[in-house]
């Protein structure tokens, strides 16, 4: 069965660097070995004016659990969760079980 990551960002320090630094970031999360699916969001401003509760959303798919575990614990993710943790911005990490697709 497919397993999702989820990668919840959230709302930088600075913006626009962040999205200054997202291009090469997302090329870094398509590198992850057996990645077959990449799906990025941001999300929309709220209309009254107030943070936002994420600034981006990343899910990366993979078609079972130890593919994605594996993804996670290789060269290539120490690559991409550096460039992450370079900007400064903290997030959250969910693995999901897709059920519908």
């Amino acid at each position: 069965m497919t397993t999702k990551i989820t990668l919840i960002i959230d709302n930088p320090t600075d913006p626009a660097a962040f999205e200054l630094a997202y291009p090469a970031l997302e090329q870094a999360a398509g590198a992850l070995p057996e990645l077959r699916r990449l799906e990025a969001g941001k999300v929309w401003p709220k209309e009254d004016g107030t943070p936002t509760p994420a600034h981006r959303t990343l899910d990366l798919y993979f078609d079972s659990y130890d593919d994605a575990s594996a993804a996670v614990a290789g060269e290539e993710a120490g690559a991409f969760f550096g460039q992450l943790g370079a900007t400064g911005v903290t997030f959250t990490g969910l693995f999901s079980d897709v059920e519908k697709a």
